[in-house]
């Protein structure tokens, strides 16, 4: 999709659709040139319609030749005081997706004024316009039939010239983001016959394009072995697919303020193990790389964000399956730093392999450690399926991230890292075990666990184990599969270190 900035409130161009938002009790004199060219069709609508502009209202009517456009749809925002940046998403979303179903191709939206930036404005409306279109029909064949055609082209008529170049900016960087949201999405989605621990790495390699300041270390399974990282490896140890390290690197053009580690879970398909999923519960297991695609659509981003912070994105990518070399409930594994791990049960094994991906990290002395992983359903039970749990060590780390979530869109909240529950993570056979002593707080135990592999540095983690993949739509933006959850929260809070 297309998205043009045109400074004018000319309303005499070709569209298919004209979208007119409107608060709620606002005046219609903003709207007089476009009902004096309607010949007074706007407000007789707007009067049939019971139009006023409340949260949610859409009256979409034809024009039947009497203008250049086709149709124009009234949007009620609501009331003016309580309208968000994140509600300028929600609202392009469903109004290209409103543009699909009516095969539209060509959309145009006057947008009332706001005490939002240009750059703000720019870049909801591109985030929500390419997110809310976007959909995976990769894998489908002869039997689909494309009857809905994506909009081609959204443009954004703002008459304020003091605007312009701030939000063509938005428009640029909102572009970026979804893009880059997009791509972490397709990685998820793609079914684990097609995403193994090698094609996951694989996908990390096409970030590291020339002159974008990334580069990419890959590790194989000898090369894992020399480290000491005996969790991955005991968790990969059941699969037909060997385990791969990767360790993204972006360097700044200027010197850098900050050194940011972005650790990513990456188990490409989870059984289970031996401690066999029931079937239910395999069927989006393809999910459970959804970190590691956060972290890969992260560093798509960055060569055209740019913040000035050097940040490093890893994984350890594995497969968790079952057979007669799977690692076994009982067995106790080192990890990386020396911890050793009773492993009670194999599907809790997440935790197993970032305790020596957050080891790698916090060895690179970096200011801070941030992990995203689909870790728990402890989660999901506390917070249900759109809002991600996140704990961690550091009270100024867990602010800004909080913050960032909340400018990105992105529902976040947080638990507490309560330390008294490591008492409920002890082995008596070896240093700490992988699951907790009972049923409850099983998304705070986790966190505990991978606390053990961070030293001293400021961590924070993030149960994404809810929004990274959506099976009831809620938003118009989140269409059905992969969210790539997390890719425009950590954007927004690198720009704020640099």
């Amino acid at each position: 999709m297309k998205i043009e900035l045109k400074p004018t409130t000319s309303l005499g161009e070709a569209t298919d659709v004209l979208c007119v938002p409107c608060f709620k009790g606002e005046s219609t004199a903003r709207l007089s040139d476009l009902d004096k060219e309607l010949h007074g069709m706007l407000k007789t609508m707007m009067k049939s319609e019971s139009f006023d502009g409340s949260s949610g209202q859409w009256a979409v009517f034809p024009i039947l030749g009497q203008a250049k456009m086709k149709r124009v749809a009234l949007i009620g925002l609501g009331d003016k005081g309580v309208f968000k940046l994140d509600d300028v998403r929600k609202l392009t979303a469903q109004l290209v997706r409103r543009a699909r179903d009516v095969k539209a191709k060509r959309a145009s939206i006057l947008f009332p004024s706001t005490t939002m930036t240009g750059r703000e404005l720019g870049s909801a409306i591109a985030e929500g316009a390419l997110l809310g279109a976007y959909q995976f029909h990769t894998y489908k064949g002869k039997l689909h039939e494309e009857k809905k055609k994506d909009l081609e082209t959204l443009v954004l008529l703002n008459p304020d010239a003091a605007k312009r170049t701030s939000m063509e900016s938005g428009i640029q960087e909102g572009s970026a983001l979804a893009r880059a949201t997009i791509f972490a999405r397709d990685l998820v989605n793609t079914p684990a016959m097609d995403m193994t621990p090698k094609q996951l790495a694989d996908a990390a390699k096409q970030c590291a394009t020339r002159g974008s300041g990334i580069s990419v270390k890959y590790m194989d399974q000898q090369v894992m072995e020399r480290m000491g990282m005996r969790g991955a490896l005991a968790v990969a140890r059941g699969s037909v697919h060997p385990p791969v390290g990767v360790h993204l690197m972006y360097h700044p053009k200027k010197r850098a303020k900050k050194k940011i580690a972005i650790v990513g879970k990456a188990v490409t398909f989870d059984s289970g193990g031996l401690s066999l999923k029931p079937a239910d519960g395999m069927m989006t297991m393809k999910i459970d790389m959804a970190g590691a695609a956060t972290v890969i659509g992260l560093f798509q981003a960055l060569s055209l964000i740019a913040p000035n912070v050097e940040v490093h994105g890893i994984f350890l990518a594995v497969e968790n399956m079952p057979s007669g070399s799977a690692y076994r409930p009982g067995d106790v594994v080192k990890a990386m730093n020396g911890v050793a791990i009773e492993v009670l049960n194999t599907d809790a094994e997440g935790r197993v392999t970032l305790a020596d991906a957050l080891t790698y990290a916090e060895r690179l002395k970096p200011d801070a450690i941030i992990d995203l992983a689909t870790l728990t359903g402890a989660c999901v039970v506390a917070l249900g399926e759109d809002i991600a749990g996140y704990m961690g060590n550091d009270r100024k780390l867990l602010d800004r991230l909080g913050g960032a979530a909340k400018e990105a869109g992105e529902e976040m909240w947080e638990l507490p890292l309560h330390q008294p529950y490591k008492e409920l993570i002890k082995s008596k056979i070896g240093d700490i075990k992988n699951i907790g002593g009972g049923k409850w707080g099983g998304a705070i135990t986790a966190g505990l666990f991978l606390s053990h592999f961070v030293g001293k540095t400021p961590w924070v983690h993030i149960d994404i184990a809810g929004p990274s993949y959506v099976e009831k739509e809620t938003r118009p933006d989140l269409p059905y599969g992969g969210t790539g959850f997390g890719v425009r929260t950590l954007v927004r809070y690198l720009q704020g270190l640099g």
